[in-house]
C-alpha cells in the first residue's frame, strides 16, 4: 500500500523509540509499588515480566515483517481477527497508549517535588502540557525528527543510569536481597501480582511496530530493534531494582527509602542516587528519570496516532485521519487528535488511576497477538508472507497466551473493571459506526469456521460408514391422520435401506386418570393396523418384504409383545440392540404396538428411554409452536427426549424427485442428512443442500461453505448439488430456492424459552413451503452445544 510515509527509521532510531518507550514509569515509578506487593522478589518480578512479554514480541516482529504497515496491534488482530476484533484492539490500544504517554508526562512530578523540596513554581498541570506541547509538534513535523530526538534522549538517559549502576553495585548489601530471585521467599500469589504491576514496563518494546511503515528495512531493523531493546532493557531493569532493593533501607510502611517529602514517596531511585553520590546523585537520577518519561510520552504519541491513521484507512475510523502532510509527510490529523486526547487527561482526569486500570487492557492485547499469529499460520492467509520467523511455533503463542490470563486473573477487581470498559466502549463505536462499512473478516474467524466444517464432515462420514443398528421409533396417538401415520413409517423404514433398523410403531392411546394404576405404562397385545399393510396385496411398495412374527422385547425387564412385519421371513425378533442378519437392502424390521397412558408424551419418553431408541418421530403439532410462553407438548419433548427427535409436518410423500436440505445458521447435523439420503436413495431422488449467509458476507465465507458442502456431497450415495444463498432475509430467501422440492428436511434450532419468546427460524421455514418437512433435533447437539458454542456457531455460520 502506498501511503506517502517515509521509510527514515534506521536501527538506531527503532532501538531508541523501543527503549525510549520501556525505560520510564517502569524504573522510575513502578519499583516503590512492586516492592510493596513483593518485597526484595520484585527484582524477579521484573525478570518473569520481560520472559513473559517475549512471546507477543516474537509474534509482533513476525507479522511486522510480513505487514510492515503503521497500525501495529490493530493492524495484525484486525488482519487476523477481523474488524470486531481490530476495533477493540485500535481503540483500546490507542487509548492505553495515550493514557500511559499522558502518565509520563506527570509521572516525574514526585522527582521534582523530591529535588525542590515539596514547592513547584507553576502547576503540575501546567508543566506537563507545556512538554506534551512541543512533542506534538516533533511529531508533526516528522518521524526521522522525532527518532533523532529520541536517539538523543535514550543515550543521555542510559548514560545517567549507567553511572547510577557502576556507583550502586559496590554499595549493595547482600542481606538486603535475601529472596530477591527466591519465588517462596513473597509467595507465588505476591509474585504474580507484582509482576503483572510491572508487566507494562515492557509494553512499549512492540511499539516500534505501530510506525513499522516509516522503517527502512524492515526485515532486518525489525527484529534487531526489538530484540535488542527487549533483552537489554530486562537486563537494565533487573540491575537497577536489584541495585535499589540491595542500598535502601526499608521504612515502616514496608516500603524502599524513607522520604519525609509529601507526594515524593515514590521517588525511591533518587533518593538511591542521593545515598550513593550525594546532590550530583539526586541530579543525575532526576536528569535520566525526566528524559525517560518525556521519552516514554514522546514515543506515545508517536506510536498513539499511528492507530487512527491505520484504522481510518480501512474505514474503521473517519477517513479525514488519513491525511498526510504533503510538506512533512506525517498523519498531521491523527497525531493532533492524540495530541489532543493526552492534553484532556493531563489536565481533566486522574492519570495515575486511569493507567493503572488501562494496563490490564495491555496483557490482554499481548494475549490477541499471539492469537493473531496463530490465525495467521492456521488460516493460510493469502499474502501472508514474513521475512522472519517466530521460532517455537505455536508452544511459546500457547504459553504468552496462558501466562496473560493468569496475570489478569492476579491483578484484581479495578483492572479488570477498567478492560471492559475499554471494551465496551470500542463494541459500542463497531456497531455503531464501523460495522454498516466493511464487509470483510479476519483469517481467525474463516479458521474456525473451517475446522467446525471439518468436525462436520467428519461426525457425517462416520455416521454413514457405522454398521451400528439405528432403531426409530415411531410414535403416533388418535389425532394422527392414517396419511401421516402411513408418511411417517415411510421415512423411517427408509433408513434400513442405508442402516440395519428396527421400526417399531407405537400407537399411545390417552385413558382417564386412575387411582390405583399398578404400571405408568400398559402395553398390549393386538393386530396390525389395515393401514400398516400386513396383507401383501394391499402392502406399499417400501414395506420390506416378509411374513408376520410375533417380536419379543424387553422394556425395563417386563416382556410386552405385539406384530411384526418385515426382515427377511426368519421367525423369531430382535430389539433395538439385537440387529437381525438380513440382506442389507431390506434389513429393516416393522412392529406394531399399543400403549395405554395417562400422558402420551411421557409414554412416548419412557418406552424410547427404556427400549434404548436411537430416534423418535412424531408428527409436528402447529398448534405447539404458537404457545409461546409456557409451551407445550412438542416443547416437552424435544426438552426431554433420550435420543434423536424427528418432527413430521405430513404434506404427502407422492412423487419425491428432489429434498431440499439446509442448514439451520450453523453446521449439518450428520441425521439430517443421513435421512435425506436414506429417501433419495428409496425414491431416487436428488438432495439440494441449502445454506443461507448475508449479502455482505466476505468471500472466505462463501469460499468455505461452498468447499464444505462439496466434502458433503462426497459422502452421500446420491445425486447431490450445493445452492450458497446471500440474502439478508433468511426465510425469504431459503423458501424461494427450496421452491419446487417435494421434502424439506431442517432442524429444530431454538427449543425451550428461548425458542417461546424469540420464536423459531426453522418453524417459521417449514411453515412457509408447501412440501412436506422433517424437522430434526440431535440428541447429541441438544445434551453437548452450549449456549456460548451455540452463539460461535451461528456467528461464524451466519
Amino acid at each position: 500500500m502506498v501511503s506517502g510515509l517515509k521509510r527514515d527509521l534506521g536501527l538506531f532510531s527503532v532501538g531508541a523509540i523501543s527503549i525510549g518507550a520501556m525505560v520510564g514509569s517502569g524504573i522510575f515509578i513502578l519499583p516503590a509499588l512492586a516492592y510493596r506487593i513483593a518485597g526484595p522478589t520484585m527484582v524477579l518480578a521484573f525478570l518473569l515480566a520481560g520472559v513473559l512479554v517475549l512471546p507477543a514480541a516474537l509474534s509482533k516482529i513476525e507479522m511486522a515483517t510480513a505487514m510492515p504497515q503503521d497500525g501495529g496491534t490493530y493492524l495484525y488482530i484486525e488482519r487476523g481477527m477481523g474488524p470486531l476484533f481490530g476495533t477493540i484492539a485500535g481503540l483500546g490500544t490507542w487509548f492505553s497508549l495515550s493514557f500511559k504517554g499522558a502518565l509520563a508526562l506527570v509521572g516525574g512530578v514526585p522527582y521534582l517535588l523530591y529535588v525542590l523540596g515539596g514547592d513547584l513554581p507553576v502547576s503540575i498541570e501546567a508543566i506537563a502540557i507545556g512538554i506534551a506541547l512541543v512533542l506534538i509538534a516533533l511529531n508533526l513535523v516528522g518521524s526521522d525528527v522525532t527518532g533523532r530526538f529520541q536517539v538523543g534522549i535514550v543515550v543521555v538517559m542510559l548514560a545517567a543510569m549507567t553511572i547510577f549502576v557502576v556507583a550502586g553495585i559496590p554499595a549493595v548489601e547482600s542481606s538486603r536481597l535475601s529472596g530477591s530471585f527466591d519465588p517462596r521467599a513473597a509467595g507465588s500469589l505476591s509474585l504474580l501480582e507484582a509482576t503483572g504491576a510491572v508487566y507494562v514496563s515492557y509494553a512499549g518494546v512492540t511499539k516500534i511496530a505501530s510506525v513499522a511503515e516509516e522503517i527502512e528495512n524492515p526485515s532486518r531493523n525489525i527484529p534487531l530493534g526489538m530484540l535488542g531493546s527487549l533483552f537489554f532493557t530486562g537486563g537494565l531493569y533487573v540491575l537497577i531494582v536489584w541495585v535499589l532493593v540491595g542500598v535502601l533501607p526499608v521504612n515502616e510502611a514496608g516500603g524502599l527509602a524513607n522520604i519525609g517529602i509529601p507526594g515524593a514517596e515514590d521517588a525511591i531511585v533518587a533518593e538511591a542516587g542521593r545515598l550513593l553520590l550525594g546532590t550530583p546523585g539526586v541530579a543525575i537520577v532526576t536528569l535520566a528519570a525526566m528524559l525517560a518519561l518525556i521519552s516514554t510520552a514522546n514515543a506515545g504519541v508517536l506510536s498513539a496516532s499511528r492507530y487512527p491513521f491505520a484504522m481510518a484507512r480501512d474505514d474503521l475510523a473517519p477517513s479525514s485521519l488519513t491525511e498526510i502532510s504533503d510538506r512533512f509527510n506525517t498523519p498531521t490529523r491523527a497525531v493532533m487528535l492524540t495530541g489532543a486526547v493526552i492534553l484532556v487527561m493531563i489536565a481533566v482526569f486522574p492519570i495515575l488511576q486511569i493507567a493503572k486500570l488501562a494496563s490490564a487492557f495491555k496483557i490482554l492485547v499481548f494475549v490477541l497477538i499471539n492469537v493473531a499469529l496463530i490465525s495467521f499460520r492456521e488460516g493460510a492467509v493469502e499474502g501472508y508472507d514474513p521475512d522472519w520467523i517466530a521460532p517455537l511455533y505455536p508452544w511459546i503463542q500457547i504459553f504468552g497466551i496462558v501466562a496473560g490470563f493468569v496475570l489478569l486473573s492476579q491483578m484484581g477487581t479495578i483492572p479488570i473493571v477498567g478492560a471492559v470498559i475499554i471494551i465496551a466502549g470500542s463494541l459500542a463505536w463497531y456497531y455503531g459506526y464501523v460495522r454498516k462499512r466493511i464487509d470483510r473478516e479476519g483469517a481467525a474467524r474463516d479458521t474456525v469456521r473451517r475446522n467446525i466444517g471439518d468436525a462436520a464432515v467428519e461426525r457425517t462420514r462416520e455416521l454413514f460408514e457405522s454398521d451400528t443398528e439405528y432403531d426409530v421409533l415411531v410414535g403416533v396417538t388418535e389425532r394422527t391422520s392414517e396419511r401421516a401415520k402411513r408418511d411417517m413409517l415411510r421415512v423411517a423404514t427408509d433408513l434400513g435401506r442405508l442402516r440395519s433398523t428396527v421400526v417399531s410403531v407405537v400407537e399411545f392411546l390417552d385413558i382417564p386418570h386412575r387411582v390405583f394404576a399398578e404400571d405408568h405404562v400398559e402395553v398390549h397385545d393386538t393386530d396390525p393396523p389395515e393401514w400398516l399393510g400386513t396383507d401383501a396385496d394391499d402392502r406399499p411398495d417400501w414395506v420390506p418384504h416378509g411374513s408376520v412374527n410375533p417380536p419379543t422385547l424387553t422394556s425395563g425387564g417386563v416382556e410386552v409383545t405385539g406384530d411384526s412385519i418385515g426382515g427377511n421371513g426368519d421367525s423369531g425378533g430382535s430389539g433395538p440392540g439385537d440387529p437381525t442378519e438380513t440382506d442389507a437392502a431390506a434389513d429393516t424390521r416393522i412392529e406394531y404396538r399399543e400403549v395405554d397412558s395417562e400422558d402420551h408424551k411421557r409414554a412416548m419418553v419412557d418406552v424410547a428411554t427404556l427400549e434404548g431408541y436411537d430416534l423418535l418421530m412424531v408428527e409436528r403439532d402447529r398448534a405447539d409452536f404458537h404457545r409461546r410462553l409456557f409451551g407445550g407438548e412438542t416443547d416437552w419433548l424435544l426438552d426431554n427426549a433420550p435420543c434423536d427427535v424427528v418432527l413430521v409436518e405430513d404434506r404427502g410423500l407422492d412423487g419425491l424427485d428432489e429434498i431440499s436440505v439446509v442448514a439451520n445458521r450453523g453446521a449439518y447435523d450428520p441425521v439430517k442428512l443421513l435421512l435425506a439420503d436414506a429417501i433419495a436413495e428409496e425414491a431416487d431422488a436428488t438432495i439440494n443442500l441449502l445454506q443461507a449467509i448475508p449479502e455482505d458476507a466476505p468471500d472466505t465465507q462463501r469460499e468455505t461453505m461452498e468447499a464444505y458442502h462439496t466434502d458433503l456431497i462426497s459422502i452421500c450415495t446420491v445425486p447431490t448439488r450445493s445452492t450458497v444463498i446471500e440474502t439478508d432475509n433468511r426465510i425469504e430467501g431459503l423458501t424461494r430456492f427450496v421452491g419446487d422440492a417435494d421434502l424439506l428436511v431442517t432442524g429444530v434450532d431454538r427449543t425451550g424459552m428461548t425458542g417461546r419468546l424469540l420464536g423459531r427460524p426453522g418453524n417459521e421455514l417449514v411453515e412457509s413451503v408447501d412440501c412436506t418437512a422433517l424437522m430434526v433435533q440431535t440428541h447429541d447437539g441438544r445434551e453437548s452445544r452450549s449456549r456460548v458454542k451455540r452463539f460461535l456457531t451461528d456467528y461464524l455460520f451466519a
